[in-house]
């Protein structure tokens, strides 16, 4: 009678599917395994379980077809705001729903008020949300904090980081406006006792004693990233006369220095981006800056943010890349996250591209048509279904909508 039991209780186990979800038969682009075809993707435990061809459906209790779709790793935004500032957004209710798994909020807290932002937002979002810390201690709270430089304490920043080294990838310095270097100064320095890299996005107007190319070549290091890379008020990418691109934008690139989209609110302009790009500088990563003025009106998510890249020329393998591998590798996540790796955590992202004609703004409400268009359907976080727009994983639901 064990013997039967036994044995019936072992069929039981073997009947039982292997995966938790399959999604079959999308075209998937996987840079960091140099994937690019039509695959099977399964997901068990949270994890990626395996990318093949032709996983058989009955391996899996729930089974997506993805047929004309693309399977991407969940993106990755290294500039976002969801904590301190004036503007911040849920990170569930924004980023999911664009097939993006992790952000990165760019500078809202600082060594003073990051405890505030882990109990608040990170630990309650199913978002990964890191960090990379202001300079400033109270963070981006406004302008007669930020450029208060008794508060930017090198040695209270590294501390932070040290002991949240789990939530915070980094340092962010922006929205100084006060004279020469000192911001930058701190937030490098900061940077050096924590071996992190800092984001920069500070100001080079007339009067501010900072321009781009002694900030490129002379302050920053290889590894730091400067955001805001098409909005010429912050770094001058293309000589404003001449419409060149400046030389020193490759030697700094050459020299390590890593270039961010950070679209938001004022920081792409068509313009900038398109003489730039014709001259074969694109950025290295793909982010949004997205916050309550970007979300709505130039619309920077990142779906919309690598249409336009494709609108000017990028490649969809090539904005995928920017868009989960590079981010990861600048924050020293990699392979940890932005790849679809066996074993790696399954943050999966799925689109639908669509043909036609598009009108794509850039901050300044700027129109350029594009004839492209990256669409969010389906979103995994560590596994689990958050973002399901066309109710792909319950079929039986379409069927009755019809």
């Amino acid at each position: 009678m064990k013997v039967a039991s036994l044995l019936i209780a072992a069929a039981a186990l073997a009947a039982q599917p292997r995966y938790e979800i399959l999604i079959k038969g999308g075209r998937v682009i996987d840079p960091a395994n140099h994937i690019d075809g039509v695959r099977d993707l399964a997901v068990a435990n949270g994890k990626i379980a395996r990318v093949a061809a032709n996983i058989a459906t009955s391996e899996a209790k729930t089974v997506v077809d993805a047929a004309g779709l693309y399977v991407t790793p969940g993106l990755i935004d290294l500039h976002a705001h969801v904590f301190g500032y004036s503007g911040s957004i849920r990170p569930d209710d924004t980023a999911l729903p664009a097939g993006t798994t992790t952000i990165v909020d760019a500078g809202g807290s600082g060594w003073r008020t990051f405890d505030d932002m882990l109990e608040r937002v990170i630990k309650p979002a199913k978002t990964r949300v890191l960090a990379l810390i202001n300079i400033v201690g109270h963070g981006m709270t406004g302008q007669s904090y930020e450029d208060n430089v008794e508060d930017m304490d090198p040695a209270k920043t590294a501390a932070k980081i040290a002991e949240r080294r789990q939530h915070i990838v980094g340092i962010k310095t922006a929205h100084f406006g006060g004279y020469g270097w000192a911001a930058l100064d701190a937030a490098i320095a900061a940077g050096k006792i924590s071996n992190t890299p800092v984001m920069v996005g500070d100001k080079i107007f007339t009067g501010t004693g900072r321009t781009s190319k002694e900030k490129l070549l002379q302050r920053m290091r290889p590894g730091d990233m400067h955001t805001h890379v098409f909005n010429d008020r912050q770094l001058e990418v293309v000589d404003r006369m001449t419409g060149k691109l400046q030389p020193y934008i490759l030697d700094a690139r050459k020299r390590g220095v890593r270039f961010d989209l950070g679209h938001g609110g004022g920081s792409f302009l068509w313009p900038v981006a398109a003489k730039a790009i014709e001259q074969g500088f694109y950025p290295d990563t793909i982010s949004t800056d997205l916050h309550s003025s970007s979300i709505m009106g130039p619309e920077s998510d990142m779906p919309n943010c690598i249409s336009k890249m494709m609108s000017l020329g990028m490649s969809l393998n090539d904005a995928v890349l920017r868009s989960t591998v590079n981010p990861a590798k600048a924050i020293a996540m990699f392979p940890d996250i932005g790849t679809l790796g066996e074993g790696r955590v399954a943050d999966v992202a799925v689109f639908a591209l669509r043909d036609g004609i598009f009108a794509y703004k850039d901050a300044w409400n700027n129109k350029q048509i594009g004839a492209n268009k990256i669409e969010p359907v389906l979103t995994l976080r560590a596994g689990e279904l958050v973002f399901d727009r066309d109710a792909r994983a319950f079929p039986e639901w379409r069927k009755v909508a019809r």
